[in-house]
């Protein structure tokens, strides 16, 4: 099992973390809501649980809670640039589909 990160979304995590002056890593998850049934959730993350699963990539800690791991497991997050837009994306070799409005999926 494993959750990684590009180095780009490794760059703007640690840029974040040391603007916002605390903080571990970012915690990843999903929630179940939306056309599609799941929705990504990402947060800094000020402490590790006790049980957080964590990852570690280009020096950024991943947080992830046990119920979430077998739907993020191969997942990497990077950070992206698109026209006049920026932000995470994630890419899960475990999607099988997204809704319309890209804000669900299904595994």
């Amino acid at each position: 099992m494993a959750i990684t990160l590009t180095a780009a979304a490794a760059k703007h995590v640690n840029r974040n973390l040391t603007r916002r002056g605390k903080g571990v890593g970012v915690r990843l998850g999903v929630k179940t809501t939306g056309c599609s049934g799941l929705a990504y959730q990402l947060e800094y993350a000020d402490e590790v649980a006790a049980e957080d699963v964590v990852f570690e990539d280009h020096g950024v800690k991943v947080l992830i809670d046990p119920k979430s791991l077998p739907y993020l497991d191969g997942t990497e997050l990077d950070f992206v640039r698109e026209g006049l837009n920026e932000g995470f994306k994630f890419i899960n070799p475990r999607e099988k589909d997204r809704c319309g409005c890209g804000e669900s999926f299904r595994v």
